[in-house]
């Protein structure tokens, strides 16, 4: 997956203060259980919020870094001890895809 841009990251940042919290890390760290709920969820929903309880051994930053390369996402961002992840689904029938920005802005050669 490419890289976001900081548009993109925006316009995601901005998606993700509608939508609830659904993944919730505590002492037990990421689990092969969280895994799996965390890739479900993303290839459900693209745009997953998390939080990290005070009693888990990680920072948000920590399970956020970690997190992403193993469900195949981008940070978005992460603010005290909530994360946002984003992934775009691979179903071809899912209806509310989210269409990220692209940047319109070409150079110019001259």
């Amino acid at each position: 997956m490419a890289e976001l841009t900081s548009k993109q990251r925006a316009q995601l940042r901005g998606l993700a203060n509608s939508i609830d919290t659904i993944l919730i890390v505590g002492k037990d760290g990421i689990g092969e259980n969280m895994l799996k709920q965390a890739n479900d969820a993303l290839e459900a929903r693209e745009l997953i919020k998390g939080r990290v309880l005070e009693n888990a051994l990680m920072s948000a930053r920590e399970v956020a870094d970690q997190l992403a390369p193993l469900t195949r996402s981008e940070v978005v961002q992460v603010i005290g001890t909530k994360f946002v992840l984003y992934r775009p689904s691979h179903r071809k029938d899912k209806k509310d895809k989210i269409v990220l920005v692209t940047d319109a802005k070409k150079k110019k050669t001259v």
